[in-house]
C-alpha cells in the first residue's frame, strides 16, 4: 500500500531494552549534563567495558547519542553521553562545571573557596524551606531529605544512621573532572544546612566515589 502522508516515515522502533541497558539509560536520564564513558563507569560500579558495550546499543537503537568534549590538551577529546530525551537542566550544568573550573583554575584555595560557597547555598537552602527542626536528629533528617529533593537519592545506612549513601550526583561528569570543588561544594551545603538548623555541623564528612553507585556522606547528629 503506497504511503500518501507528507513528510518522513516514523522512525524505527528500537529493539527492547535489556537490564543491563536499561540502567545505563536510567543513569543517563539522571544527569544534567553528558558524562564520559569512564564517569559512567564510577557512578554505575560496572566495568568500563561493559558500560562501553551498553552504550554502543543504545546510541545504534537510537535511545542515546555521542558528542565530542572540548578539547583539552593533546590528543581526541573523549566521547560524552546523553540521552535524546529533553532533560531542561543543561544550562545549568554548563555553568556549574564552568564555575567549578574556574574556582580550581584561578583561586589560591580551590577547596576552601568551594566549601565557602557550598556553607553558604547549604544555609540559603535551609532558610527557603522554612523548617525549624527541634533536635539535632530532627534537623539531620532535614538535611538529607534535603539532599533527596536536588536529586542526590540519599539513602540512610541501616547499621548507622549518621551515615548516608549519596547514589546519585546531579553535577556528576563536573564532581568527576573537578572534585576538589564540587564535592566540597557539596560538603559545605551539608555544614551549612546544619548550622542554619541549630545543629553543629563538626565531623561532617563525604567521600567521593567511596563505593559502587554512590558517595559516602557522614552527617553527624551531635550537637545544636
Amino acid at each position: 500500500m503506497k504511503n500518501n502522508q507528507l513528510g518522513p516515515r516514523p522512525g524505527r522502533r528500537p529493539r527492547p531494552l535489556t537490564p543491563g541497558r536499561a540502567a545505563v539509560l536510567q543513569l543517563l536520564l539522571d544527569q544534567p549534563e553528558a558524562p564520559r564513558l569512564a564517569a559512567l563507569a564510577q557512578a554505575s560500579g560496572l566495568h568500563p567495558n561493559t558500560v562501553r558495550e551498553h552504550l554502543e546499543a543504545l546510541v545504534a537503537d537510537g535511545w542515546v547519542r555521542r558528542i565530542r568534549s572540548e578539547p583539552q590538551g593533546r590528543g581526541r577529546p573523549a566521547w560524552r553521553y546523553e540521552s535524546v530525551e529533553e532533560r531542561g537542566r543543561d544550562e545549568y550544568a554548563g555553568l556549574a562545571t564552568a564555575l567549578a573550573a574556574s574556582i580550581a583554575g584561578t583561586s589560591p584555595a580551590p577547596t576552601e573557596t568551594a566549601r565557602f560557597a557550598g556553607e553558604h547555598w547549604g544555609s540559603s537552602l535551609a532558610g527557603e524551606r522554612d523548617r525549624r527542626p527541634e533536635t539535632a536528629e530532627d534537623a539531620r533528617a532535614e538535611v538529607v531529605t534535603m539532599l533527596d529533593e536536588l536529586g542526590f537519592e540519599p539513602e540512610v545506612d541501616a547499621a548507622r544512621d549518621d551515615l548516608v549513601r549519596l547514589t546519585r550526583c546531579p553535577l556528576l561528569e563536573a564532581a568527576h573532572r573537578y572534585p576538589e570543588v564540587v564535592c566540597e561544594v557539596h560538603r559545605g551545603l551539608v555544614s551549612g544546612a546544619l548550622a542554619a538548623y541549630g545543629a553543629d555541623p563538626a565531623g561532617t564528612d563525604l567521600v567521593p566515589f567511596a563505593e559502587p553507585g554512590a558517595c559516602l556522606l557522614v552527617v553527624p547528629p551531635s550537637g545544636g
